[in-house]
């Protein structure tokens, strides 16, 4: 059963208060995505809440960022990391409760950061009370309609209804036990059997979720991220697609479980709900497409603010391809008038340190460690060229400390589902979500009391927080300073072009108004003409005759003013 809201949220006035001093919030704006149980944890069980969350707002405040992104803290029994919601309306217990969620979103406003929760519409826990109640009722039952219950094939149906992979690998299919104990229906779940999938051809389900965001929406929160956002709709009959290896087409091709043009009626329904409400609201999608321009249909003016750039996040670091994709989002995007987004990390990738610590052509779920310093030093300077960009940005927490991913955690303490399948997705996600260092010593590195759920590396003292404060050329304060900038700068943030400089091989540099970027991607280092007074770089530039010396995988900023 849900939790009880607190009293009276319309309290949550300072919502529009927050707001009202910058309008277009969103066009331009940083966006720290915090994962709740590798972030802070305030009661020494190991496990990272939100109360956690809420006593290092400040800190985040002092990086500079907009807003905050929160992944999912709702009941959920956890089968994949609460993307397996229960609940909507009630926290998780090992997260805090409602009480703990307005008050962090009290602390926020008055910090001057916006909070944007995270949504999971695409299907449910198989603990959610409709699933429950499907399964209780047997064959014929109503609420089995609000789900994809179908009869399997074969003689006595024992083979799944369609030829569906899961994400997390083996049939999209699960086949239930029918109350009198025998073999019956089978079920459609695109990620783990945990996960049914809703069937939004269904108005109940519809219903459910305008409600959902009302509640959040009265508690005060300040936007969505939609998880799966192009996974809600599925093509008419629930067709075969004809291949295995299904998930080297994703990306590629329009699938009849994704990116179908039926989830758009959807978000425009949504939209007119967010416009109701003061503050500049938004939705951001996650929208795996195949092609950037299908990703701008999720955000023209009626229906998304903006949506995650999965392109971009799986560029490697090479000038041309960057420069390449760059272009084409900004192209993509201004016919619909929205704000490109730019991300390097997320809690479903190797982080970018590792990343490009690595030769390239290893896709974005690394395993080994690579050259460290190379890595570090390529995503700093990828940051640079990212917080350049026209649009909106987004920060994945420990990216600031310049964390790699955790590419030697020992099998028994792995936890994503995905690792335990044998198939679908390598399920080394573990790897970006060990929690964060805050000091250099005690117990899990200032994380919590009681130690963390995921082993933290000896070395992850010299990377906290503590270690990296007030540190000149540290990560933490290049990150600082370089979100500072941002605000004081005219020119940097929301917009939606650039002016490409004549460059050498490997090396970007783009105008905007007064301001100049250059983004060094080969491994040498190079001389650029000194387009004014350097602002910040990535690494240690040479100023010389109207000349500066780039290092190797290194970004600069400058000022002609």
């Amino acid at each position: 059963m849900s939790q009880q809201p607190p009293a009276a949220p319309a309290h949550h006035s300072a919502v529009a208060a927050v707001a009202d001093r910058r309008r277009d919030w969103w066009r331009d704006a940083v966006i720290y995505q915090v994962y709740p149980r590798s972030f802070a944890d305030s009661n020494g069980d190991g496990m990272g809440d939100l109360e956690g969350v809420r006593s290092r707002l400040p800190y985040l405040r002092d990086l500079g960022v907009d807003a905050v992104w929160l992944s999912p803290f709702y009941a959920s029994p956890q089968a994949d990391a609460g993307y397996d919601v229960a609940d909507y309306r009630a926290v998780d217990p090992m997260f805090g409760n409602l009480l703990d969620a307005d008050a962090l979103i009290r602390d926020a406003h008055e910090l001057g950061l916006r909070i944007i929760v995270d949504l999971v519409p695409n299907h449910s826990s198989d603990q959610h009370e409709w699933f429950k109640r499907a399964l209780a009722e047997g064959p014929g039952s109503p609420l089995r309609e609000r789900y994809h219950f179908r009869p399997g094939k074969g003689k006595n149906g024992e083979l799944p209804p369609n030829d569906w992979e899961s994400i997390f690998g083996g049939p999209a299919w699960t086949r239930v036990t029918e109350p009198d104990g025998t073999p019956g229906e089978w079920y459609l779940h695109l990620f783990a059997p945990e996960q049914p999938d809703f069937n939004w051809e269904h108005p109940a389900v519809g219903d459910e979720f305008r409600s959902i965001l009302r509640f959040w929406l009265d508690m005060g929160v300040d936007g969505f991220r939609i998880d799966v956002a192009h996974g809600l709709v599925k093509a008419d009959g629930l067709p075969d697609l004809g291949s295995r290896d299904q998930l080297k087409l994703l990306g590629n091709d329009v699938m009849p479980f994704f990116d179908q043009d039926g989830v758009h009626a959807i978000y425009r329904q949504w939209r007119r709900i967010l416009d109701e409400y003061a503050g500049e609201r938004i939705f951001v999608a996650e929208a795996w497409t195949p092609t950037v321009e299908r990703t701008a249909n999720y955000v023209r003016p009626d229906e998304l603010h903006q949506a995650f750039n999965f392109q971009y996040l799986s560029t490697e670091w090479d000038a041309k391809e960057l420069r390449t994709v760059i272009d084409r989002t900004l192209e993509a995007m201004r016919p619909v008038g929205a704000p490109a987004t730019w991300v390097l990390s997320n809690h479903d990738v190797t982080r970018h340190a590792t990343r490009f610590a690595n030769p390239p052509g290893l896709g974005t779920q690394i395993r080994t460690a690579g050259d460290r310093g190379l890595g570090l030093r390529r995503a700093r300077a990828a940051t640079l060229l990212m917080l350049a960009l026209p649009g909106s940005a987004y920060i994945y927490q420990g990216e600031e400390l310049g964390l790699p991913d955790v590419v030697d955690l020992p099998d028994e303490v792995r936890q994503d589902p995905a690792y335990f399948r044998g198939a679908g997705q390598d399920g080394f996600r573990d790897g970006c979500r060990v929690p964060i260092p805050w000091t250099r010593e005690g117990s899990s590195y200032g994380f919590g009391a009681g130690g963390s759920w995921l082993p933290q590396p000896a070395s992850w003292g010299e990377l906290s927080v503590e270690a990296q404060t007030g540190v000149p050329g540290s990560t933490l304060e290049l990150y600082r300073t370089a979100l500072a900038a941002r605000r004081t700068q005219p020119d940097l943030g929301a917009g939606d072009a650039v002016e490409w400089l004549r460059a050498s091989e490997g090396v970007l540099a783009f105008r905007r108004g007064e301001f100049v970027c250059v983004a060094n991607t080969t491994g040498e280092s190079v001389a650029i003409p000194a387009y004014g007074r350097v602002l910040l770089a990535s690494g240690e530039v040479t100023e010389a005759d109207d000349e500066t010396k780039v290092p190797a995988d290194t970004t600069v900023w400058f000022t002609t003013v």
